[in-house]
């Protein structure tokens, strides 16, 4: 019975989060206020199915959902989902929902492709995953990552704005660019995201370093979801440090919040998939 709720919840985080985008674009580009009270309302379902989806997984197999790749991918979801509505509810920013929700959006049909019905069933719990140390580590990922996904978005968005400017040309009155905040604002607030995200992503290293010695016996071992999750931090720590040393500002700091979101993304998809290690489980 629980499973198949389960199962329902996660049809409607797929329905949802699918119209979410689709409705964002349409208000983008027609700025029908009803439009987008939808789209922020289809987004609050999401999460909402997501959280209730990640809760029935926790209550059938009886620990956090964090043995296989399905249970992963489902809490960066909610991350993702959960640090953008703070986003656009705190800084009034609803076009930033356009190019930050086809993201989990983009999750989610990966799980649907790739991962059959017996890949989404709960599981057993391995030996390693049994710390509530990896629960602080993935609970802290979750968020940061969710957070560096807000920080690409916004990045893309002052891509596009000055890439206009540039040419000399004045985004046309109705048109989608004409809605994005100005540029100073989308920098500060990428900056401002990244700052949040940064101190998360340590901790997240840290508490994966604790226990990694639990599991294995050893803090650090070179694995390629380690090496990955610092060359992640490194990048984002150059994001700052530029920043407050050097006044980076502008088309910089956005190509290091997506190039930094780039590595965040290889560091989930391509260690999990592509290259062995410690973490096989996760796949």
């Amino acid at each position: 019975m629980l499973e198949n709720l389960e199962t329902a919840m996660f049809d409607i985080v797929v329905l949802a989060c699918t119209l979410a985008v689709l409705l964002y674009w349409i208000w983008i580009a027609a700025k029908k206020e009803f439009i987008g009270r939808l789209a922020t309302a289809m987004t609050m379902i999401a999460l909402l199915a997501d959280l209730a989806a990640i809760i029935l997984r926790m209550i059938t197999s009886g620990h956090p959902p964090l043995s296989n790749g399905y249970e992963f991918l489902m809490t960066f979801v909610g991350g993702i989902i959960a640090v953008y509505l703070y986003a656009e509810f705190r800084y009034k920013l609803k076009s930033l929902g356009a190019f930050v929700m086809p993201i989990p959006f983009i999750l989610l049909m990966f799980i649907i492709m790739t991962m059959g019905p017996e890949e989404r069933i709960a599981q057993a719990i391995p030996p390693a995953l049994k710390s509530q140390w990896l629960t602080f580590h993935v609970v802290t990922a979750m968020f940061a990552y969710g957070a560096f996904a807000v920080s690409f978005g916004l990045g893309i968005m002052y891509l596009l704005k000055s890439g206009k400017e540039d040419k000399g040309a004045k985004p046309k009155s109705g048109g989608v660019i004409s809605y994005f905040p100005s540029l100073d604002v989308l920098d500060e607030l990428s900056y401002k995201v990244v700052g949040f995200a940064f101190p998360l992503l340590t901790l997240c290293i840290i508490t994966g370093a604790i226990w990694a010695d639990y599991a294995w016996g050893t803090y650090w071992s070179w694995d390629p979801k380690e090496t990955w999750s610092l060359i992640t931090w490194i990048i984002y720590a150059a994001f700052l440090h530029a920043r407050l040393m050097y006044g980076w500002k502008g088309k910089r700091a956005a190509w290091m919040a997506v190039l930094g979101f780039a590595a965040v993304l290889f560091t989930f998809f391509g260690v999990n998939y592509l290259l062995p290690g410690l973490h096989s489980y996760a796949q």
